[in-house]
C-alpha cells in the first residue's frame, strides 16, 4: 500500500485484510498525522518514499519490497467486507503456479438498500516473479498479461476524503510543460476537469482523446458518455446526443448511454421516444459485461422507474404501475417507488 495522512481509514483497511495475508508493506509518501503509528500496529515493514507527483513510481517501489509469491494491493480507503475476506481466502487457496494475475470486483457505491450501484474490475493480485509494473503518473494502472483469473471477492471503496485538486494540478503542470498526453491521460484529465465542473475544458480533452484514435474501447465509450454529461450540463442537448450516438461506433450500446438518450427524450417531452431507449437498456444481455465502470441501475431499476413516468405521461397507468413494481424488485424502499404507489392508488381509484 502507498499512504499519506490516512489515520482515519488505515486501521479499518488493514483490520479487514490482516487475516488473509502473510506480510503487510506500507509505503508512506509524507504523512504528518498518525498514519505510520497506526501502520506499526499491523507491520514492521514501513518505508518512506519521497513524493514526486508520480503514483506509479510509489506503487512500484512498494511492490519492490514484497517477498511473498503473490502481491495483493489496496488503498487505505478500501476495505474487505467479512464475506469478501472469506472469498479472498478461498481464491488464495486455489492459486496455482500458472496464474499470473487475479482480477476482483471494485465496489464504488451502494444504494440505500445496500446493493452495489457502481463497480468495475481491477487486477488486484499478481505473481511477484513476473515483475509487473505500474504505469502512469496519475490514474495509474497495473500492466499485466498471461493467465488472468477472475475472483468474486470484492474490494469495497469507502472514501472519507473530499474531492482533491491534487490530480488535476498534476495534469495541468504536465500540460504546461508541453508533454504529449497519451489517450489514457487525455481521458483521465478530462475526468478530473469534469469532476471539478470545468465542462468546456473537459469536453476539449475528451475530443482530443477520441480524435487521437488510440484509446481503449471502454475508455472511448466512457469518454463519449462523460462528454455528453458535460454538454448536458452546459445546456447543449443536441451535442450531448451526438456524443452518446458516437459511442455506438465503438461497440454495441451500453445501458448507461441508452438511459442518457432516454432522459434527453424525456426532457424534450418525447415520452414515446424515451420508451424505446429505456427498453433497449433493459434488453441488453447481462453477459455483455465490461471491466470498466458500470452503473448497475441502468440495466435494472432506472429504466423501469423512467418507463413508469413515460407511460403515465402517455396516459397508460397500468403499464406505468407495472414498471414501478418492476423497479421495486431491485429498490423496494426507494422513495420514488413508494411515492408512485401512493400516486397510483389515488389515480386508479379516481379513474
Amino acid at each position: 500500500m502507498i499512504v499519506k495522512n490516512e489515520e482515519q481509514t488505515l486501521a479499518r483497511c488493514l483490520s479487514s485484510v490482516n487475516v488473509a495475508v502473510d506480510e503487510i508493506i506500507i509505503v508512506d509518501t509524507g504523512s504528518i498525522d498518525k498514519t505510520k503509528a497506526i501502520a506499526s500496529d499491523f507491520t514492521d515493514s514501513i518505508y518512506d518514499f519521497a513524493w514526486v507527483n508520480d503514483f506509479a513510481k510509489a506503487r512500484n517501489y512498494a511492490f519492490s519490497k514484497a517477498k511473498m509469491d503473490y502481491i495483493f494491493w489496496l488503498d487505505a480507503d478500501d476495505v474487505l467486507l467479512p464475506e469478501d475476506t472469506q472469498l479472498l481466502l478461498q481464491t488464495l487457496s486455489e492459486l496455482t503456479s500458472d496464474v499470473d494475475a487475479v482480477s476482483m470486483p471494485y465496489h464504488l457505491s451502494f444504494d440505500d438498500d445496500g446493493n452495489v450501484s457502481s463497480s468495475l474490475r481491477r487486477n488486484r493480485i499478481v505473481r511477484r516473479e513476473r515483475g509487473f509494473q505500474w504505469i502512469g503518473q496519475v490514474h495509474e494502472y497495473l500492466a499485466v498479461h498471461g493467465e488472468i483469473r477472475k475472483s468474486d471477492a470484492a474490494v469495497t471503496h469507502r472514501r472519507e476524503h473530499s474531492q482533491s485538486m491534487r490530480n488535476l494540478l498534476i495534469y495541468e503542470e504536465r500540460e504546461q510543460s508541453g508533454e504529449r498526453f497519451s489517450a489514457r491521460d487525455l481521458f483521465y484529465y478530462g475526468n478530473e476537469l469534469k469532476d471539478h465542473k470545468l465542462w468546456d475544458r473537459a469536453i476539449s480533452q475528451y475530443k482530443k482523446m477520441l480524435d487521437q484514435g488510440e484509446g481503449w474501447q471502454d475508455d472511448n465509450i466512457a469518454a463519449c458518455g462523460n462528454a455528453a454529461d458535460a454538454f448536458h450540463a452546459l445546456g447543449k442537448l443536441g451535442e450531448a446526443r451526438k456524443m452518446v450516438l458516437q459511442s455506438f461506433t465503438y461497440a454495441s450500446p451500453r445501458p448507461e448511454n441508452c438511459c442518457r438518450l432516454g432522459f434527453y427524450h424525456m426532457e424534450e417531452g418525447d415520452y414515446a421516444g424515451a420508451i424505446s431507449w429505456y427498453k433497449q437498456a433493459l434488453h441488453i444481455p447481462s453477459f455483455l459485461q465490461t471491466n470498466s465502470l458500470q452503473a448497475h441501475g441502468c440495466r435494472t431499476w432506472v429504466p423501469h422507474l423512467q418507463l413508469c413516468v413515460c407511460y403515465d405521461r402517455l396516459n397508460m397507468p397500468e403499464l406505468a404501475r407495472m414498471h414501478n413494481e418492476e423497479a421495486a424488485v431491485f429498490i423496494p424502499n426507494h422513495e420514488s417507488v413508494l411515492r408512485n404507489r401512493l400516486y397510483f392508488a389515488e389515480h386508479l381509484v379516481s379513474h
